[in-house]
């Protein structure tokens, strides 16, 4: 079914709740296994339209924020989400003290107990105010953020649409770009210190509501990690700054020979070739119908998916006034339908959301054909992100489709861009900990503290006194700070994971592609630890690896030089 025609209800929610109590009933009843395994099956189908229908509202109002029916949709499923949760936590209990455990776990696999035992420690009913205000602040904060707009080039434009400028081969316009923009955060201050002091200290409430001692053990749990802890990240962010840090740095070096500058600012950090960066050539179609080439030729399974994708138009990646910012693959249940959403710019960034996102996408395509229990369909979200970040790399023999002549180029840049990026991911991640481990700092204490981990993550960068930027505000534009807390280094370990796939891939291309189907079609079924392992592959927080994969690539960027 197309996107435009999937209907849209606004659940009762008398109904469904009351639909629970009776699945409540039936496990409560059960006299056997099978009759507790099909009544969660009943359950699972439940909250898989629930789902569907938050999914719609979400989708068609981040298509357009100001759209008044829709925001009133995504703001009823922020308030009644939490009592879906409630009723969904009751039936996993359930199961957790079933006299059938024994049985229901061969059924469902260890691994599902696991994770449920997990998400038990994350809910009561107590804490469903906080959630419901934990909701309301995020959207409050991607509603402001889609408002911003700058007056620039004698255009009022969306801040998305500043891109190509800051891209510039004009390094004044680079740097008028990434002013206005400042500017524009600026305008802001008040409104987006005091939406991340609230959400704070709200999250810490709920996590001293539920017996943790911060917020950072609840965060990983709601995230579902169950398979290292915060002390394995840290050991990952510090082989990042000891091993990594001065690969990128290294190529920060030549990127100041290559663009001709003394010394980077801050607007200088994406521009990468005198003669401006790669950018797709062609129209945001011509790009769309490149991508449906490209997914064709890389293997039957991807060409399946693709023509579903594009027959179906699950895509709306078009930038506009009121369109919320960034980029994100999220799925409707009821249809087995991946949604992918993007704000194209003109930029490569077009390009990498056909790899990245599609690669979210081409998992949940797959996933939902294959494993009827969507517990089980989705691993935990580094997994994930090794899917997308991974197929970025992977269809790196069809790029030339996109770029033309400027392919080797973007093949380039992208390496360095991803290399780049960890470090920066890695920053990110350490500010939440420092944020949830001090939730009573200030606005200007938190920033002094972005400030002190630039200097540690990224010390190649000169802010050259820019609005917002040089006073340490930074981070308030990156949206998964406010909106996903503690999720960030999802990226970094998978892009370690995707770099292996494409260094392996070098080698063998079909051996590659087939291990890394192996590894999407696993799904939930096995823990990100057991997936990477099973794919032959090292772990991001296993002592050595940044320091093997770091020598690797450097080695590949000194026989690829432009």
């Amino acid at each position: 079914m197309k996107f435009t025609d999937m209907p849209y209800e606004r659940p009762d929610m008398e109904k469904t709740l009351a639909e629970f109590d009776k699945i409540l009933q039936k496990l409560s009843d059960a006299k056997t296994a099978q009759e507790q395994i099909s009544a969660y099956e009943e359950a699972d189908a439940l909250g898989e339209h629930f789902s569907t229908m938050a999914s719609l509202a979400s989708v068609r109002h981040t298509i357009d924020t100001r759209d008044e029916f829709y925001a009133a949709e995504n703001d009823f499923m922020d308030e009644n989400a939490p009592l879906v949760q409630e009723k969904a936590q009751a039936i996993q209990e359930k199961l957790l003290s079933s006299p059938f455990r024994t049985e229901l776990c061969a059924h469902f696999g260890e691994l599902f107990f696991r994770n449920l035992e997990i998400s038990a420690r994350t809910f009561k009913p107590e804490i469903i105010g906080l959630i419901q205000e934990e909701n309301a602040l995020t959207s409050e904060y991607q509603a402001l953020y889609a408002s911003m707009t700058v007056e620039f080039d004698g255009k009022t434009l969306p801040l998305t649409k500043l891109s190509p400028y800051k891209q510039s081969t004009d390094r004044a316009v680079r740097k008028a770009a990434y002013t206005a923009e400042g500017e524009c955060f600026d305008s802001h201050r008040e409104a987006l210190d005091s939406l991340y002091d609230k959400l704070v200290k709200n999250r810490t409430a709920q996590a001293r509501a539920l017996g943790y001692e911060t917020y950072i053990g609840l965060g990983y749990d709601r995230l579902g990690r169950n398979c290292y802890d915060s002390r394995d990240v840290a050991a990952f962010r510090d082989q990042i700054a000891a091993d990594f840090v001065p690969v990128v740095e290294k190529i920060k070096r030549i990127q100041e020979k290559r663009i001709g500058v003394d010394r980077l600012k801050f607007y200088d950090d994406v521009f990468m070739f005198p003669d401006g960066n790669a950018r797709p050539h062609g129209t945001a179609e011509q790009i769309l119908a490149a991508g449906r080439r490209m997914y064709h030729a890389l293997s039957p399974e991807t060409a399946e998916f693709i023509d579903f994708m594009y027959d179906n138009e699950l895509f709306d990646v078009l930038a506009k006034q009121g369109k919320a910012p960034g980029g994100y693959c999220t799925e409707f249940e009821d249809y087995g339908a991946p949604f992918i959403f993007s704000n194209f710019n003109g930029t490569s960034g077009d390009v990498d959301v056909l790899t990245h996102e599609a690669g979210h996408a081409f998992a949940f395509y797959r996933a939902a054909r294959q494993i009827k229990l969507s517990d089980l369909r989705s691993p935990t979200m580094e997994a994930c992100e090794c899917h997308s970040m991974s197929m970025e790399f992977l269809t790196a023999p069809y790029h030339e489709l996109f770029f033309g002549d400027d392919t080797e180029k973007y093949e380039l840049s992208h390496c360095e861009d991803a290399a780049i990026f960890i470090p920066y991911g890695c920053m990110v991640d350490e500010f939440q900990h420092r944020m949830y481990e001090e939730p009573s700092l200030s606005p200007e204490e938190r920033h002094a503290v972005w400030l002190s981990l630039e200097k540690k993550y990224r010390p190649y960068l000169d802010f050259d006194g820019l609005p917002f930027y040089a006073r340490g505000a930074g981070w308030q534009r990156q949206l998964h700070i406010y909106m996903y807390p503690l999720y960030y280094i999802d990226y970094c370990m998978a892009q370690t994971v995707a770099f292996q796939f494409w260094l392996a891939s070098l080698e063998n291309r079909e051996a590659a592609w087939k291990n890394y189907l192996s590894f999407v079609d696993k799904a939930g079924t096995k823990t990100f630890q057991e997936l990477v392992r099973e794919a032959g592959l090292r772990l991001p927080y296993e002592a050595g690896t940044m320091k093997q994969i770091g020598a690797a690539l450097t080695g590949w960027l000194s026989e690829h030089p432009i």
